[in-house]
Parts: structure tokens; C-alpha cells; sequence
């Protein structure tokens, strides 16, 4: 009789809907807003595994470089080299559609001093862009940082792509930081959260 009761009782299969729906927000790699905003929360001890890293050793180098959950964020950190013609490391990760209304990115660090690119890319037409921005940190000291879309820059390893398409939320399909400083030696970034947000959000 029970199981019966189960089967056909509506408000158990509203309640169990409910549940299943706030199960999959809640462990959703992504926090979506009614806004159509994306936060990553790189506090997470699991988000760190969406991310893959690309280091130069695709091109032959010897730069080291991972991302890590540290217990409080998710730790980009490893040692540039600029043996080989290297000098870079990176991370990325997919992100899920943006509302065409994103503006802006922001971003919350914890960094070492060292100059870091802030990166996303684009793919439309069977083309793939990647655009970046640099940000600057300080040792030690916890930051946010809001960039415009508008401000990013067309590359193409390493080098800016004059007439590329202009950048816009809804094309973005990839975010990823990455470390080319030129200055070789261990570095670390801890990041903290990842905002896709529009200009009119208030805090």
C-alpha cells in the first residue's frame, strides 16, 4: 500500500522534483543567475577539475605548471622557463552559454606579483579566437579585478590579430588565465571567483 501511495500521491512527485532540482543546482559547476550571468566559485574542491592545463612543453618547452585545490581556493601555480623558446603556462576550462547581455568579467585573486592574461575564446563559423587581457597583481594581497569585454585583444600566439571579429558574451566559449611574463622562475595564482556579469549588476 505504501509503494501504491508513492506511485500515485502528486504532492511526492513534486517534492521528489524539487529535491532532484535543487541536487543539481547545488553541485552545477556553474552558478547561473536570472540574469544570465555565470559565476565560478574556484573555492570549490571539485572545480578545479573542470580545467585543463596547456603548457609549453606542446611546443617543446619545459615550463611547469598546474591547478590545484589548496583547501581554501584553486591554486594556478608551477615554474616558467624560457628554455627551448618556451615561457608559458596556462589553464581553461568550457564555459556554458552567456547571455548576450555580459559586459564584463570579473575576476577575485590572490596573487604573486607577477603579470598574468586573463583569456577567452571564441567559437563561431568553425573558427576558434582567443582574446586576452593582462592583469597585473601584488604578492600577497587579495584582489578584484573587472574587465570589459570591450578591452580584450584579438592573439594569435602571442601576437594581436588586426580586423578579428568584436568580442561578444554570446560567442565565448572557453575562459582560461595564462602566465607569459618572460620571467622565468616558480609562480602562483590563487583564484577565488569568476564572474561573467553585465555592467548594470549592482553589487
Amino acid at each position: 500500500m505504501v509503494c501504491l501511495f508513492i506511485h500515485f500521491n502528486p504532492f511526492f512527485k513534486w517534492t521528489t522534483s524539487l529535491w532532484f532540482f535543487l541536487f543539481a543546482a547545488i553541485t552545477f559547476s556553474n552558478s547561473v543567475f536570472a540574469s544570465g550571468t555565470i559565476m565560478i566559485d574556484l573555492t570549490r574542491p571539485s572545480e578545479h577539475q573542470q580545467w585543463q592545463v596547456t603548457n609549453d612543453n606542446v611546443m617543446g618547452g619545459i615550463s611547469q605548471g598546474q591547478l590545484t585545490f589548496d583547501g581554501q581556493s584553486s591554486r594556478f601555480w608551477g615554474e616558467l622557463s624560457l628554455a627551448n623558446n618556451g615561457g608559458f603556462s596556462s589553464i581553461s576550462r568550457p564555459l556554458e552559454s552567456l547571455s548576450a547581455d555580459v559586459d564584463q568579467v570579473e575576476l577575485v585573486f590572490i596573487g604573486d606579483g607577477r603579470l598574468y592574461q586573463l583569456r577567452l575564446a571564441t567559437w563561431k563559423n568553425g573558427n576558434r579566437i582567443t582574446y586576452k587581457h593582462d592583469f597585473s597583481t601584488i604578492e600577497g594581497q587579495r584582489q578584484k579585478h573587472v574587465f570589459e569585454l570591450s578591452d580584450f585583444q584579438a592573439v594569435f600566439r602571442g601576437r594581436l590579430i588586426d580586423g578579428a571579429p568584436v568580442l561578444t558574451a554570446r560567442d565565448i566559449k572557453q575562459v582560461g588565465v595564462l602566465i607569459a611574463d618572460k620571467q622565468p622562475g616558480p609562480f602562483a595564482l590563487n583564484l577565488i571567483q569568476l564572474k561573467f556579469k553585465t555592467s548594470q549588476e549592482t553589487e
